[in-house]
């Protein structure tokens, strides 16, 4: 009996949506503890497929029947052969297309806002992975910030809105995903930016992005001013895009902060965190608009999908931002470091062009969720 797929696409919109489903994760109880499809409206059941190979009798009774029912593995071919189990036992449902590889993958684009002169600001949300990246555009042209390694999807976006990708832009050396920020710029023939205390090792050419530059899109000159604002990196740079919006990197999210240690140096850099948190951010407009890098938990996601706050509201929620001590706010960031990420050494390595795997050694280095942020 033929089953129906459900996209990764298909699955973000009913996630913000918050429509109501049943998951059924048929992945090891391990791999579903580590990372797994999250929310609000969602009932989800692990049960490993290897528990299912006589049959679904006895699973049954724990589905629900008003709920559409969704089959999830790592790579799709088991969820399909478990949804056919349950379609010919009577159960609707279907399986995710290309399994959490795919959910990990897919990019979600999303309007922020309007800027000067006629241009728009998109982000670009990974639901899957908890990435966040951004496309500007103006008179034609574009800016592509944090470019996750699927480029494909944002010379699609540009074709379509009619604009030339001229610059791409990374807030830092990233640890947790494969940066496609210089494949991006070379398949376009844009301009590659990268703050040069992130890149001393890197094995390619860039320009070098520093504070007091001043990078524009179009004949309209959207402004793009870079800020130097390191903690989680140390070359960690945040932007100030047309006055309206601060693109905050790994340097500060919804619910979070950033954490330091991700080049073993959490105690050096936790100092530089507290400075760029309570000293540069301070000193900004409070009506900006944030726009981190990553989100952690499906409650950061707004109604229309979009991950954003203003930093006034930030800077009366976050808890990150709300410790008057500096010895607690330095033993909260380096007593409170979460599980680093997969592969991230060999992330940075492939970021610094000194490992270069292919795509499905790619793929497999980037499993998992995100763990950019402490909360």
């Amino acid at each position: 009996m033929t089953v129906k797929a459900m996209t990764a696409e298909q699955l973000t919109k009913k996630i913000v949506g918050k429509e109501p489903f049943f998951l059924l994760d048929v992945r090891n109880q391990a791999d579903v503890q580590d990372w797994r499809i999250e929310g609000e409206a969602i009932i989800d059941l692990n049960v490993p497929y290897f528990n299912l190979l006589d049959g679904v009798e006895d699973l049954l009774q724990h589905i629900p029947h008003d709920r559409e029912v969704l089959v999830v593995c790592a790579k799709e071919g088991s969820s399909i052969l478990v949804a056919e189990m349950l379609s010919e036992a009577g159960v609707s449902v279907r399986y995710l297309q290309g399994g959490m590889k795919a959910w990990s993958e897919h990019l979600e684009p999303v309007k922020i806002g309007d800027l000067t002169g006629g241009g728009e600001l998109y982000q670009f949300v990974r639901m899957g992975k908890g990435c966040l990246s951004y496309m500007m555009m103006s008179n034609g042209e574009a800016a592509v910030v944090d470019a996750a390694r699927m480029t494909e999807v944002y010379i699609n976006f540009a074709k379509k809105h009619d604009v030339s990708v001229t610059h791409v832009l990374d807030t830092h050396l990233h640890a947790d995903h494969i940066s496609g920020g210089k494949t991006l710029a070379e398949q376009t023939g844009a301009t590659y930016w990268l703050p040069p205390k992130d890149a001393e090792e890197v094995n390619f050419e860039y320009e070098r992005l520093e504070e007091g530059q001043r990078i524009t899109i179009g004949s309209a000159s959207i402004d793009i001013h870079p800020i130097y604002s390191p903690g989680h990196t140390i070359g960690s740079t945040s932007f100030i895009v047309d006055n309206q919006y601060l693109l905050s990197g790994d340097i500060l999210f919804v619910d979070s902060v950033g954490r330091p240690d991700l080049a073993g140096l959490a105690e050096d850099w936790v100092g530089d965190l507290r400075e760029t948190l309570y000293k540069r951010y301070m000193a900004l407009s409070r009506e900006y608009i944030v726009l981190p890098a990553h989100f952690m938990i499906i409650e950061e996601v707004n109604e229309d999908g979009s991950v954003w706050k203003k930093l006034g509201v930030l800077i009366e929620e976050n808890h990150g931002l709300k410790i008057e001590d500096e010895d607690e706010f330095r033993q909260m960031v380096t007593k409170n470091l979460p599980a680093q990420p997969n592969a991230y050494q060999d992330i940075r390595y492939t970021n610094m062009g000194k490992l270069t795997p292919d795509d499905e050694a790619q793929r497999e280095m980037e499993i998992g969720p995100n763990r950019c942020a402490i909360r």
